[in-house]
């Protein structure tokens, strides 16, 4: 490490630098998120142009592999080597694969290109957490941090639109493309004015953890991802990669017990903060994951609601996450009090599910909207309140770390909430469906014409919807009848599976609030700031 760079403290830091560093780091995960939401109303377009329907799943699965297992090795390497180094590393990848997604001319392309989009984008989140932390004592973050937080909300509010605008009027491409103006703006803020953040040690990099980790960690992934859609849960499939996922998982284990600077230190979890504090998140992010997808479903399909888009339903959920995250991050600021605030928010969220997990086929729109928003509530304070408890048990040294493992493991409890999730609704659904379908429909229908049903999406599809009022026409006076009669049971199906969703939604997120209950409270730090290598 050269020993010529600039020594500043925190507190030597200008507030004129601090307003380009802080909208730098916010244009940088902006991008990360925003591209989660952004892509996924142009889908339609990009498998009409490139074809490849077989592959649409992939195209989101290659950007959440790649950036979910890079996500520890950039902590503990932004640690090491300092943030700046890092965040600009990730930001140019990212911006990379943006620019050759926009490029593709195949769907092989585009995953690949995805996949490199991934790995510069688990580096945002994280190091830009971690930066906030480095800049501003664990008293002082929450107010920074529930705006961080807020962008992942505010993403989730204008990201659908923006990616229907921009598709329909400049083209799929520009939906990556228009990463490329905003990405070059955060690299010169961030570029210019953030310190290097460096430890001035020397370390050694444990190049096998990492191998291990990526190795335990994708199969894992993959599987979840796979099981109950593309694969059965019991299949050979599903099975070989939970049990490659463990055998390396093993190795993992066993390698970091024995390595003196391991990529991610086992020995975290002895911290009796850091454990029921990296649960909690954990069972959060399952419940969260799973109610974004389930309400755009329940709101158009059993509903019957029109929408322009998913992202759109959501709107008051992500309106009060946005909210709570910011007044949340005020309140731990000026009190210093996490574990009070943290209960309360996540009882609140206990209470919003449980609200959802009571709607029905009757259920009006201002319910609906009510519903979301005290979930939004609960949910929004907790995504910076979980980090500044975990950064505030652990020195500046090991900031980084402990903010990748955090992030690391929400971005995994996504993964699993979505697929066991998923696995519930699907099973109910079919259980509901087999005993409400009126035996005339099934006197009239074709076994395999009802084997269709079984998927709920058949209700959000005009095409489809119009193809059984054909069917239905050619079965006499009788048959709207029997179609009114088919889609009643279909909705009422649905509505009970995605109850059941939200049910165990709720019993998901009581285990957080059990988690939450035993976070040891202990005073926030007032004054922090290692020096800063600039």
């Amino acid at each position: 490490m050269k020993t010529t760079s600039v020594i500043a403290s925190t507190q030597e830091i200008r507030s004129q630098r601090l307003v380009l560093i802080l909208p730098g780091l916010l244009l940088g995960m902006l991008l990360a998120s925003l591209d989660q939401t952004i892509v996924g109303t142009a889908m339609p377009r990009v498998i009409a142009d490139l074809h490849g329907l077989q592959h649409y799943a992939w195209v989101f699965t290659a950007y959440m592999l790649t950036s979910t297992v890079t996500v520890p090795l950039y902590g503990k390497l932004s640690d090491i080597y300092g943030r700046r180094t890092f965040f600009l590393f990730g930001m140019l990848v990212f911006l990379l694969g943006s620019a050759l997604s926009g490029m593709a001319q195949s769907m092989t392309q585009l995953i690949l290109f995805r996949a490199i989009q991934g790995i510069g984008g688990g580096a945002l989140f994280p190091i830009a957490i971690a930066i906030i932390g480095d800049l501003f004592p664990p008293a002082e973050r929450g107010k920074w941090q529930g705006l961080f937080a807020a962008v992942f909300g505010f993403s989730a509010i204008i990201g659908p639109s923006l990616g229907g605008w921009i598709t329909d009027h400049w083209g799929w491409r520009w939906v990556f493309y228009v990463n490329m103006p905003i990405g070059v703006l955060a690299l010169l803020t961030t570029g210019l004015t953030m310190p290097k953040l460096a430890s001035g040690r020397h370390h050694r990099i444990d190049y096998l953890g990492a191998a291990l980790l990526v190795a335990g960690v994708t199969p894992m992934l993959l599987a979840f991802s796979w099981a109950g859609t593309e694969y059965p849960w019991g299949s050979v499939q599903i099975i070989g990669l939970f049990t490659v996922s463990v055998l390396f998982i093993i190795s993992f284990i066993l390698v970091e017990l024995r390595t003196v600077e391991p990529i991610l230190d086992l020995r975290l979890f002895r911290n009796r903060i850091f454990t029921p504090t990296l649960l909690a998140a954990f069972l959060i992010a399952i419940g969260m994951f799973g109610t974004i997808l389930y309400l755009p479903l329940f709101v158009q399909a059993v509903l019957g609601r029109t929408a322009t888009n998913s992202g759109a339903v959501l709107t008051p959920m992500m309106l009060g996450f946005v909210f709570s995250s910011i007044l949340g991050g005020q309140i731990l600021s000026r009190t210093g009090r996490y574990k009070i605030l943290g209960i309360a928010t996540v009882a609140v969220a206990v209470v919003g599910m449980f609200l959802l997990s009571q709607m029905d086929v009757q259920t009006s729109s201002s319910t609906v909207v009510r519903n979301m928003i005290v979930l939004g509530l609960g949910i929004g304070t907790t995504m910076s309140l979980f980090t500044i408890v975990v950064q505030n048990a652990f020195p500046l040294e090991r900031l980084g770390e402990v903010t990748s493992a955090l992030t690391f493991f929400r971005s995994v409890g996504g993964t699993v909430g979505a697929a066991i999730l998923g696995t519930v609704m699907a099973n109910r659904f079919q259980h509901e469906l087999a005993a409400r379908i009126p035996p005339e429909v099934r006197a009239v229908v074709p076994a395999q014409d009802l084997a269709v049903l079984q998927n709920p999406q058949i209700l959000m599809s005009s095409e489809a919807i119009q193809k059984m009022q054909q069917q239905a026409a050619a079965l006499g006076p009788q048959g709207q009848q029997l179609l009114q009669q088919l889609l009643a049971s279909i909705q009422h199906s649905l509505a009970v599976a995605i109850d059941h969703v939200f049910l165990a939604g709720m019993i998901i997120l009581l285990l957080a609030l059990l988690f939450t209950f035993l976070i040891p409270e202990i005073p926030l730090r007032r004054r922090g700031g290692r020096t800063l290598a600039v």
